[in-house]
């Protein structure tokens, strides 16, 4: 993709992207009566009352402490849960019609992110393939009139052929202004990215004061890409426990992982017709053209009798078993999905992530801090969202029912709000 390209927007692109966040919200609001689980390590609080101001937030305290302005519009959230809004470190946006990829637009854009919204996941980070569209959604979305949900970009995944090819690529994502680098280093084609050249990437991306991250599937190489400062682990390990090394070297720089354990559902689940293809929640933002052609008996067979399907159902286990050994281990794990492709559904598959992290072992403390809080930490977006506190972007979703007690009561979802203005779900 010529640079040039990448920042050029039309007019019409402009309008769409802006469109979407055109509302005049109320300058004040209190959302009262609801049971506040604000992200951070205290325990939840009963009948809080949270106070917003031009999409921020400027108090959540007790119903009996709370400072309410006279003027501010209240919104009852009597009964309900509040959660700060979910963070996924591994999405991609803009990118794929149905069950085919390479489409990228200002609608999918803001269709892809519209949709997580409505999920609950308000902040996406999409580690790949993003364009001038993305860039420019990134760009407009510090406002208090946002309704969709944030987005940040890693620009084109680099796949340099030479060191200097490494460092030049480097230097026209750092133009883009993208907030992270995305290198992929194996499993992803007949060749291997060599470590002079990861090397290389890393070094150009840290002088420009960007992070790396790395898609990966083997252990050795997770070891490797650490020891030549990557920044960020894009995927779980899946082809071998992990081991005391590779934890110590994560920990030695508070390095965290991702551990993405949908997209290794995502690429065997369809050997047959999963159930969650009925559940209305599923249905309501799915494309169903997708869903039907998933269903065809000729597809399903073709994923039964695929030998890379296999290997990532084996890898699951693998994956599964690593991310609790990780998590015992004080390593920072940072919930992602690697959604956005095709058949790896946007928003549902975040749901699902929780209650596969909850199968692995984790308590659903772990999981909804992994999927919050730790994972804007792990991002660097901590100073804006992933805790509901004093001066962070109104951003949370509102349960029928307690998360903490089953995980799966974040599928409960009652309501969305993302700089305090209400999602449409």
């Amino acid at each position: 993709m010529k640079l040039l390209h990448a920042l050029t927007l039309s007019a019409a692109c402009v309008v769409s992207l802006v469109a979407l966040s055109a509302q005049s919200p109320g300058s004040v609001k209190a959302f009262t009566g609801a049971r506040v689980i604000d992200g951070t390590d205290r325990p939840p609080m009963d009948n809080a009352t949270i106070v917003v101001r031009d999409g921020k937030i400027v108090g959540v305290a007790p119903a009996s402490r709370a400072m309410v302005p006279a003027n501010a519009e209240r919104v009852s959230l009597d009964g309900k849960t509040v959660i700060p809004g979910i963070v996924n470190a591994h999405g991609h946006v803009g990118n794929t019609v149905g069950l085919e990829q390479g489409h990228y637009s200002a609608d999918n854009v803001l269709r892809d992110l519209k949709t997580y919204a409505a999920y609950g996941v308000t902040t996406v980070y999409s580690l790949g393939d993003d364009r001038a569209e993305g860039i420019f959604a990134r760009d407009s979305q510090r406002t208090p009139s946002l309704n969709r949900s944030r987005l940040f970009v890693a620009g084109p995944v680099l796949n340099p052929k030479s060191v200097d090819e490494a460092r030049t690529l480097v230097n026209q994502n750092a133009a883009m202004k993208v907030d992270i680098i995305k290198i992929r280093i194996d499993d992803s084609g007949p060749t291997e990215m060599p470590p002079d050249i990861y090397r290389a990437v890393i070094d150009e991306a840290h002088k420009k004061r960007l992070r790396v991250a790395v898609h990966l599937f083997y252990l050795d190489h997770a070891k490797s890409v650490l020891d030549a400062g990557a920044d960020f682990i894009a995927h779980s390990i899946r082809d071998a426990d992990v081991d005391a090394a590779l934890i110590a070297a994560l920990k030695a720089r508070n390095i965290c992982v991702c551990p993405t354990l949908m997209r290794e559902v995502s690429t065997f689940t369809y050997e047959s017709t999963p159930p969650w293809f009925a559940d209305p929640l599923f249905v309501k933002h799915a494309d169903m053209q997708a869903v039907e052609k998933l269903k065809e008996p000729a597809r399903q067979e073709q994923m039964r009798n695929s030998a890379a399907a296999k290997r990532y159902k084996a890898g699951l286990e693998v994956a599964s078993r690593n991310l609790k050994k990780l998590s015992d281990a004080g390593v920072k794990i940072a919930m992602g999905t690697d959604t956005g492709p095709p058949a790896r559904f946007q928003g549902y598959f975040e749901l699902m992530e929780l209650e596969m992290m909850a199968k692995a072992g984790l308590t659903p403390r772990q999981v909804l801090a992994s999927a919050t809080r730790d994972a804007a930490r792990c991002m660097k977006l901590d100073g804006e969202v992933g805790t509901l506190e004093t001066n962070k972007w109104a951003d949370f979703v509102v349960l029928d029912a307690d998360p903490l007690a089953d995980i799966s009561n974040g599928r409960r979802i009652n309501a969305v709000y993302v700089a305090g203005n209400s999602v449409a779900r």
